[in-house]
């Protein structure tokens, strides 16, 4: 009983108990377990609740196979702090960032987000279509490469497909982007409505958030091509290689510092040998130690000296590679927004233009309107009630209309003359 009640997340015999009570409590309405370990009826699997997480291990060799682990065996693992972590947690959206640890490379891009190695990938898993891509063309080429010689280790090759995938995902968003704005484009241009104008001005948000994403993940590989320092650290297989290679020679050490120790007997108590024949057989054996030493001791730091400047020349160009293609896209990005802003003036010029033809018209109509108003005041003042001797001849009357007509006509052409030498609008 005490064992059991120190596991609690052993499965639960099948024996039956004496009593029916427990028996009542193991199933839910549906028929399954609601709890897991005996004596705690109610309670339910902790597996998620620890922050267990399913990852695909993806090996050296090409085999995957999925694991659950929880943050701190991959923090220990891997030797990450726990804000890496969160840069690959589903539930949080952060930008595409590479970070070169210790012992790891914590890769963020888009959909990708892994932990790769020396020897393995630890990529998240999940249903998303770019992520099962990913997987099954990682370890189709592993698998391919197992028997063939490569230049690039095991983590730039994981590195490389994480930056291709990411490149080749945004720059088919782009081209999917732009094969559907610009046919919305054009019909703005012919006709402009408030339908056409919406939908531009929702492609636009969209036009901007890939902007942001594609920024970011050039950005990210510009960094990295500046900073010498975080590409010697993403170098990990050199890095587990001088480290095994100081093992060796820590080993090396101490073998020697073993033989050569002093008060410690070199042969046998029932097999004596002379004090000429064991100083020789030291003296040899330091000889040969210290040959080793020397042999490792140089190899060390031939490799140190000259590994930096070559793997930062071969991370280099990886990167520069990739560098070019999402630039490329970058470039894309940017002629689709000169595009969209060449629309908009050519809009902003349509609708200055209509507005001028009615301002013009507006002119026009308060010039007619003002000498109408003077013609009326005219034909007002005779039509009131007093006496006057043009109202005995008809004939007067009407040369004083005629008169007044032609001279509220003369004023409008005067007026248009006026606009035209001011140059209002041309005629």
């Amino acid at each position: 009983m005490e064992q059991e009640s120190r596991s609690p997340f052993l499965q639960h015999n099948n024996t039956e108990p004496a009593n029916g009570y427990s028996s009542r409590f193991n199933l839910d309405k549906r028929g399954r377990q609601n709890f897991i370990g005996p004596g705690f009826p109610g309670l339910r699997k902790r597996g998620h609740a620890l922050g267990n997480r399913s990852w695909n291990k993806i090996e050296e060799n090409g085999n995957s196979k999925v694991v659950e682990l929880d943050k701190a065996t991959v923090m220990r693992h891997c030797s990450l702090p726990a804000q890496d972590l969160r840069l690959l947690d589903p539930l949080f959206i952060y930008p595409s960032t590479i970070l070169g640890r210790e012992k790891a490379i914590v890769v963020s891009l888009e959909q990708i987000r892994c932990i790769i190695t020396a020897d393995e990938v630890f990529l998240m898993n999940s249903l998303d279509g770019s992520v099962v891509q990913y997987k099954s063309e990682l370890c189709k080429r592993l698998q391919k490469e197992k028997y063939n010689s490569d230049d690039l280790p095991f983590e730039f090759r994981a590195l490389e497909l994480a930056l291709e995938f990411a490149c080749l995902t945004l720059d088919t968003q782009v081209k999917e982007l732009e094969m559907e704005i610009h046919p919305v484009l054009d019909e703005l241009a012919k006709s402009i409505s408030t339908l056409n104008l919406e939908r531009v001005r929702r492609f636009k948000g969209h036009l901007l958030a890939l902007t942001q994403r594609v920024q970011k993940v050039c950005d990210e590989i510009e960094h990295l091509m500046n900073d010498d320092g975080d590409m010697a650290e993403m170098y990990l297989t050199e890095k587990k290689q001088r480290n095994s290679c100081n093992d060796l020679y820590d080993q090396v050490q101490g073998n020697n510092n073993i033989i050569i120790e002093p008060g410690v007997g070199l042969g046998s108590k029932s097999a004596p040998v002379s004090p000429v024949g064991s100083t020789s057989d030291t003296h040899k054996l330091q000889r040969a130690f210290s040959n080793v030493s020397a042999h490792k001791h140089g190899s060390l730091l031939s490799s140190s000296v000259t590994a930096d400047t070559e793997n930062i020349d071969q991370l280099e160009m990886l990167l520069e590679a990739y560098f070019v293609g999402i630039d490329n896209t970058l470039n894309k990005l940017l002629s689709l927004k000169e595009y969209i802003d060449d629309t908009e003036d050519l809009i902003n010029i349509k609708l200055g233009n209509v507005q001028n033809k009615l301002i013009k018209f507006e002119l026009l109509l308060t010039a007619a309107t003002f000498l109408a108003t003077l013609f009326a005041v005219v034909t007002a003042v005779f039509g009131m009630n007093f006496e006057d001797e043009v109202f005995n001849e008809p004939t007067r009357f009407n040369w004083v209309v005629s008169i007044s007509a032609v001279l509220c006509g003369v004023l409008y052409i005067c007026f248009l003359l006026y606009f035209k030498h001011k140059k209002v609008f041309p005629l």
